[in-house]
């Protein structure tokens, strides 16, 4: 079996680092809120050229305490309408709804999946007060256009990196474009902890500090909250893993992006939609190709012995959790949800392997 992503081979190569990590925070006796998160923020910050890093439990409370945080600082109001695409992961929108704010489902480009800068210019009313572009698979999502439209309209943007680290437009990574951005450290991930993780990258002082504070339950100093916070803390044995980690992420990174060229070059069957090709943008979190026959495709697969996912079978507006978008209509999102599937990519993937997956890819009629 080819396996869609071996996170024990991935592991693997880091075990020596890893072992001395955990052993490092081991001995310590410091478990939460020391020396191993500092050095982690600081490396995060430093690699996304960002003043700030702030780990909290996971990549959905990073979009989540920031958008609360912009509440507290008075530049979102309950009502408030935040624009983000329609076929994206809920998570995105959870975070939304979560803060008591109003999410405005916008079509994607079908030739990126990501956020079409044309419809969510159409989507904007009075009410709009922020943007949350999603770096779909792994591909950034039209910053510059994006950034020109908030900034006509006065708008905050919090990127969905949470698939996107290391992707790049000129140089300028993920992270680094908005007024904030969350990460999710998620295992599948590029940069992947053995848990949970995730963290804020932001340029503001101000938002900075007050996630500080309502990760560790709306306090600053122990016995004294400012805020109604929560428990999100990234703890000492996860930063001090994804500190080892973030020191291999480019070198797997390349490894991803030969893979995907590797597909892209060879997969040659009318019945795929490949991706289109990407350069710096895409950092291939996932290779997602589309198929009218998908789940035929997928059982086809399964009997070469190469497994595949769905990312993702349901679109948001058609899920239990927003039973009142039920029946409304999102036809370029309903056809992406329904034809995607996400070929195996990975930076331990054998060229042996990449080969087997072309071969079966193409054979498939």
């Amino acid at each position: 079996m080819i396996p869609f992503l071996d996170l024990k081979a991935i592991n693997a190569q880091y075990r020596d680092e890893l072992i001395g990590a955990c052993t490092r925070v081991i001995d310590s006796g410091w478990y939460l809120n020391g020396r191993e998160l500092i050095d982690f923020e600081h490396d995060f910050a430093t690699y996304c050229s960002t003043k700030h890093a702030i780990g909290v439990a996971n990549g959905l409370d990073a979009l989540t305490l920031t958008l609360r945080a912009w509440k507290l600082l008075g530049k979102l109001h309950d009502g408030d309408e935040v624009i983000v695409p329609s076929n994206t992961y809920i998570a995105s929108i959870l975070a939304i709804s979560a803060n008591n704010l109003t999410p405005i489902l916008v079509e994607p480009d079908l030739d990126t999946y990501n956020l079409s800068p044309e419809n969510t210019a159409a989507a904007i009313t009075s009410k709009t007060k922020a943007i949350l572009p999603v770096h779909l698979y792994g591909r950034l999502a039209d910053m510059p256009e994006l950034l020109e439209i908030a900034e006509k309209h006065d708008l905050l943007v919090l990127e969905d990196a949470a698939q996107a680290h290391g992707a790049s437009i000129n140089h300028k990574r993920a992270g680094s474009f908005g007024n904030a951005a969350g990460f999710s450290f998620y295992p599948g991930k590029n940069l992947g902890a053995l848990g949970d993780a995730g963290a804020v990258t932001t340029d503001d002082d101000e938002l900075a500090e007050t996630l500080k504070a309502l990760r560790n339950y709306g306090s600053h100093e122990k016995y004294k909250n400012i805020f109604q916070g929560v428990n999100s803390r990234l703890d000492e044995i996860q930063a001090a893993m994804l500190k080892a980690k973030l020191g291999h992420l480019e070198t797997e990174i390349a490894r991803r992006r030969e893979v995907a060229a590797m597909y892209l070059q060879h997969i040659n069957n009318d019945a795929i939609v490949s991706p289109l090709s990407a350069d710096e943008n895409h950092v291939w979190h996932v290779f997602v190709i589309r198929c009218s026959r998908r789940d035929e495709l997928q059982q086809y697969l399964a009997d070469q012995g190469i497994q595949t996912l769905i990312h993702y079978p349901i679109p948001p507006h058609k899920q239990s959790a927003y039973q009142e978008w039920n029946q409304d209509s999102y036809p370029v999102s309903e056809m992406i949800h329904e034809q995607v599937l996400s070929l195996p990519i990975g930076p331990t993937m054998t060229d042996e392997q990449v080969s087997a997956v072309i071969a079966a890819c193409n054979q498939f009629n």
